[in-house]
């Protein structure tokens, strides 16, 4: 499995973004199993999904006080890269 995702220390708090398509954002069971198989990658961190709408205009789900931050900042700021698991 390959995505695109990234691990980002702020304020003492280290977490990790998974990046998905929309439509799998809105489905809780498929939410599950992702945050749940990633975690093998992201240990001991909190995960945050995130979906971008047609606008580009991200959404993010998981810790709530991440996803606050996360609302407030430029998603360009977001070092992302590209993961690959077996």
């Amino acid at each position: 499995m390959q995505f695109n995702g990234a691990v980002i220390k702020e304020q003492g708090v280290e977490f990790a973004i998974i990046v998905l398509k929309p439509q799998i954002l809105k489905q809780s069971i498929k939410r599950d199993e992702i945050r749940n198989s990633c975690a093998v990658i992201f240990p001991d961190i909190p995960i945050i999904l995130m979906a971008q709408d047609s606008r580009g205009i991200p959404e993010y789900y998981g810790r709530k006080d991440i996803v606050k931050f996360l609302a407030n900042i430029n998603i360009t700021r977001i070092p992302f890269k590209r993961y690959t698991t077996s």
